[in-house]
């Protein structure tokens, strides 16, 4: 079967992660069409916007997407494009799964766990004054509240709407992929009104499920402590955005990097594939980062429109390759063999060549 999919290379290593990708997928047998788009440094050169109207456009016409990393500026500069896409396409759903794969150099084994992160509202939402501004004077004057007259006011909505379909599609995702419990992540303790809405929602919403899945909550700061302690007591985590956002990088570190975690970003009739790092702009053109965070993204995008077979496949031949650790790239190498580490064209041509094998 083909199909067709928006292709967004990304820039800084997006280019060279993704061409990886591609190989990778192609070589399962799968055919693909790809809608290829550019976003981000290189539309913002050629078109003068980072997001132009026709990946928006493409990506409602195929439905299916795999990008590679774009840069966001810090401190300045166009506000991020991945925050645009996920809001434009109300893909409010960002889903990360973490689990360790022997040969991987990480703190822990045995880690298998999901981030649902809330993807369109919270500070993400990008309601936000600068300082000394006639709205940050406003808002100082409406809450009554010490405010400084020197600090910028960012705003967090969080609804009811919003809060209650990203649990719904983490408990249906918990049924579809077998998996035990689902924990809501909040600090509803101090956020009264906006975690303690997202929190109502998610007991009502588990209600519902009681008896197949199982439900707990945990606040944000003792579950950063307790998944560097003992991160197999969790499962499926969802959150609102920012938490999500922050978590999803420290249970990367859980199992052994960035690299290694694929993500997509999914709404009710679009999904997004891409691996949860950067774009990493000082290692473009290098032939350096590992390309498995994206290749795991493919399988992911493989598997979302019904090619289960193909995406076993990638993902044995991914865990084959890190295991046997001779074709990986720096960061898969243990201390001291960095330099014999392959680079990201040499490693996903052993991925190639373990599916062939396989």
């Amino acid at each position: 079967m083909r199909h067709t999919v928006t292709l967004i290379p990304g820039d800084g290593t997006g280019p060279e992660l993704v061409e990886a990708a591609v190989r990778v997928l192609e070589a399962t047998g799968i055919t693909f069409d790809w809608d290829v788009q550019e976003a981000g440094e290189a539309a913002l050169a050629r078109y003068g916007v980072p997001l132009p109207d026709k990946v928006l456009e493409s990506l409602r016409r195929t439905r299916v997407g795999l990008k590679g990393p774009i840069t966001t500026p810090v401190g300045s500069g166009f506000r991020s494009v991945n925050v645009a896409l996920r809001q434009e396409l109300d893909l409010y759903a960002c889903v990360r799964p973490c689990r360790t794969f022997p040969g991987v150099p990480a703190p822990f084994s045995g880690v298998d766990l999901v981030i649902v992160r809330e993807n369109t509202e919270d500070v993400y939402a990008g309601v936000e004054f600068e300082a000394d501004s006639a709205e940050a004077e406003q808002i100082r004057a409406w809450t009554g509240k010490r405010i400084r007259q020197d600090a910028a006011i960012a705003l967090k909505p969080i609804s009811a709407y919003g809060s209650r379909r990203v649990v719904e599609y983490a408990f249906e995702y918990a049924v579809r992929h077998r998996r035990r419990r689902v924990t809501a992540i909040t600090k509803a303790n101090i956020m009264k009104f906006t975690d303690g809405l997202f929190l109502r929602e998610a007991r009502q919403v588990a209600a519902a499920y009681a008896g197949r899945i199982e439900y707990s909550e945990v606040l944000v700061d003792a579950a950063c402590m307790q998944l560097v302690t003992r991160p197999e007591e969790f499962d499926v985590l969802v959150m609102p955005n920012l938490y999500g956002d922050i978590l999803s990088d420290l249970c990367a570190g859980l199992i052994g990097g960035l690299g290694m975690a694929p993500g997509v970003n999914a709404g009710d009739e679009i999904a997004l594939f891409e691996p949860v790092h950067g774009s990493a702009p000082q290692f473009k053109g290098t032939n350096r980062l590992n390309p498995a965070a994206i290749i795991l993204s493919g399988a992911l995008m493989l598997r979302h429109l019904g090619e289960e077979a193909a995406a076993s496949r990638v993902e044995a031949a991914v865990a084959r390759v890190v295991r046997e650790g001779t074709h990986v790239t720096f960061d898969l190498k243990p201390p001291g063999q960095q330099a014999a580490a392959s680079g990201t064209r040499e490693m996903a041509d052993a991925i190639v060549r373990a599916m062939k094998e396989a």
